[in-house]
């Protein structure tokens, strides 16, 4: 089964991956929307009432979405993965929050974690690099993309965003190699913040294996 496809054509898992990856995706960094709200908003769901949220969180959702269609046109369209594409992501999950361009111009800090990012001014060259052996790279698909979303948000290389982005990226490859996406739950935060606090990528490729694993049981439910 071409995995790519069956998502684009199936509307109820569609929706299903989408609703998930976003709402736990944002929920790790910090959104307080619930499941159902996150659904409202994506679908226009208008029997559900929204109060009490900030516009951030509303922009967060949408743009979300938005950015993981990017994913499947990108795949569909079978272009490249270049520094273009990653920092369109970016730009597409910041939009109407934080409208910056391109790589971050300022020093950050990344919360819970005791690694500083690179001053600004190394990020390009660091992202060429990036992207350069992440295209070269022939390693076993899951040792391939944890050694790399660690890399990635070492760099940090946006000023915000960094975290969707990453994850976004991490489906991106699985898809390209079609195998089912991952959604990590904001359940797994603390866990998931750890393995990349430690840079323990041989734990990171075993689990999202097995969410992987898990994602194409889900898949088959649907199908």
């Amino acid at each position: 089964m071409n995995i790519l496809e069956f998502i684009l054509t199936n509307e109820d898992y569609l929706k299903d991956l989408i609703t998930r990856s976003t709402y736990h995706s944002n929920a790790i960094e910090g959104s307080t929307l619930t499941y159902a709200e996150t659904y409202a908003i994506l679908y226009n769901d208008n029997s559900f009432k929204i109060q009490g949220k900030e516009p951030r969180e509303i922009y967060e959702a949408i743009n979300h979405k938005t950015a993981l269609e990017l994913v499947f046109d990108n795949l569909k369209n079978n272009e490249d993965f270049d520094e273009r594409f990653i920092k369109k992501i970016n730009a597409t999950i910041n939009r109407n929050i934080k409208d910056t361009e391109g790589y971050r111009k300022v020093s950050v800090l990344i919360r819970g974690s005791d690694h500083i990012p690179p001053a600004p001014e190394k990020i390009p060259n660091l992202m060429n690099y990036f992207v350069y052996n992440y295209n070269h790279d022939e390693n076993n698909i899951f040792d391939k993309i944890a050694t790399y979303h660690i890399e990635f948000e070492k760099i940090h290389p946006f000023e915000d965003g960094n975290g969707r982005t990453g994850r976004l990226l991490l489906n991106y490859e699985l898809l390209k190699n079609n195998l089912p996406p991952v959604v990590i739950s904001k359940d797994d935060r603390v866990k998931y913040f750890e393995l990349l606090r430690t840079e323990d990528s041989l734990n990171l490729s075993k689990w999202l294996k097995k969410l992987s694993d898990e994602e194409k049981e889900r898949i088959a439910k649907f199908s």
